[in-house]
């Protein structure tokens, strides 16, 4: 990224504290849980979190906000030396500094000490902003962004800015490119009935229309991210790729720098913003903002869609708890009923099914060219969509024997109506005892049959006498 482009990040830090510990009685005197204290961490919060995490694939970012002598505005400028630049406003009080209590895991209480108000922003502020590929506003109530709005205001129109708003921060400049509020945000800030989509639909397109932004993207937590804009019946619902267990602290910071950046890159608000959630279910499944490498070492680009399963490790895993490991295998270019019926019934064999897909290269060995319909990307990504699999390997072979012989699977599965002793693959399963069987398949369904029927129904069709 060009250092005279940067991602700009302006906003409230704040020192976020985390105790850990382990409870296992009550005071004598109270009560309350007593926590025998395992460990703590201390790290930048807020606007802080959010310009660190933008940092991801070696992004140049520039994070403006307000910082003062006291200890955790220091802690905040070590933690972040060597990540992001600092172009601070005046602070006028402490930094404020949130602490948590956590017994296994669960956070028993939180205690908010300090706070300040920033003061009048310099030139450097305002030449900064002027020379943004993109903003990102985190706005947590502590009035940052109304010290510089006016600046704001003034690159608008120019560059990508996303605002993260907050109940008691100021509102959005108008042309901001997209407004990332959160659920109950979104109600507070707009009353209406109920929690569903529609519900929430409304709310986003009249919020869009009252701050006169090009988009608002609602966060709905587990049901993903509702886009909508102004006056539109039909908003835009991004899932979330996977179900994510874990500390969901930060990946609202997550979502809306992963959206900013995406935006700095070119991408489109629904790009974006399917980019964000992607990125946000991978930072929650990893451990949230308490993740103790996101601070020892540059966060990795995170830009997967879906988590992958190595299936070597599912299968020692499998297997040193006394499970049975099945695989099957097949090219799977156009996922069709019969492919389903057999993943379904070859996943109830045993305790995880492990799918062995032809490479690019090996289809075309094998169905002639022309083929595979779709790229190994493609067929790996609506395999591992699918509830009855549970991990994708690749083989170039035109067998999977050699793939096999690494994953060592009890049972291997293959649809059809010859005998199981014909597969190739036999003989190598009998080398550690494994057993290969086939299951029916239905009638009718086959990848070459579709593909026929598909490019004869795109054929044009010929006047009679022609």
């Amino acid at each position: 990224m060009s250092a005279y482009k940067p991602l700009v990040v302006v906003g409230d830090v704040l020192l976020d504290e985390d105790i850990e510990g382990v409870s296992t009685r009550l005071a004598p005197d109270a009560p309350a849980p007593v926590v025998d204290v395992t460990g703590d961490q201390r790290r930048p919060g807020g606007a802080g979190l959010a310009a660190a995490l933008a940092t991801r694939g070696g992004r140049d970012v520039v994070l403006v906000t307000a910082l003062g002598d006291d200890p955790a505005s220091e802690a905040v400028r070590r933690s972040l030396r060597g990540r992001v630049r600092l172009v601070e406003l005046p602070l006028n009080g402490t930094l404020p500094v949130k602490t948590r209590v956590l017994a296994g895991g669960r956070a028993l209480v939180r205690i908010d000490r300090g706070g300040g108000a920033p003061g009048e922003p310099d030139a450097a502020v305002r030449d900064t902003l002027a020379q943004a590929h993109a903003v990102l506003v985190a706005d947590y109530g502590r009035h940052t962004a109304s010290a510089v709005r006016e600046h704001l205001a003034a690159v608008a129109p120019k560059v990508p800015v996303v605002w993260d708003p907050h109940l008691k921060g100021d509102v959005p400049v108008p042309g901001a490119r997209i407004v990332t509020p959160n659920a109950a945000e979104t109600m507070a800030l707009c009353r209406g009935d109920g929690d569903s989509l529609r519900a929430f639909a409304e709310r986003g397109a009249d919020l869009a229309e009252r701050w006169r932004v090009a988009t608002v993207a609602v966060t709905l937590g587990e049901r993903g991210v509702l886009l909508t804009r102004p006056g539109a019946a039909t908003p835009m619902l991004v899932p979330a790729p996977y179900r994510a267990e874990g500390d969901a602290c930060g990946a609202g910071d997550c979502f809306a720098a992963a959206t900013a950046a995406a935006l700095a890159d070119g991408a489109l608000p629904e790009e974006a913003v399917q980019r964000a959630v992607a990125e946000a279910a991978a930072f929650v499944a990893a451990g949230g903002a308490g993740n103790p490498s996101l601070w020892r070492t540059p966060p990795p680009d995170a830009r997967r869609e879906v988590p992958e399963t190595d299936p070597f490790v599912l299968a020692e895993q499998v297997r040193a708890r006394g499970g049975t490991v099945v695989a099957t295998g097949g090219c799977f270019d156009l996922l069709h009923a019969g492919h389903v019926g057999l993943l379904e019934s070859a996943r109830r064999i045993g305790d995880c099914l492990i799918v062995c897909v032809n490479s690019d290269e090996s289809v075309e060995r094998l169905k002639g060219p022309g083929r595979p319909l779709n790229p190994l990307p493609d067929r790996m990504r609506v395999l591992a969509g699918l509830g009855s699999v549970d991990a994708v390997a690749v083989f170039d072979g035109d067998t999977p024997s050699e793939l096999l012989g690494r994953l060592r699977p009890d049972v291997w599965v293959k649809g059809g109506d010859y005998s199981a002793e014909d597969l190739p693959e036999a003989e190598v399963l009998r080398g550690w005892g494994g057993q290969a069987v086939v299951l029916p398949y239905l009638d009718g369904r086959s990848t070459t049959l579709l593909a026929r029927r598909a490019a004869e129904a795109a054929a044009p069709i010929r006047p009679p006498g022609r």
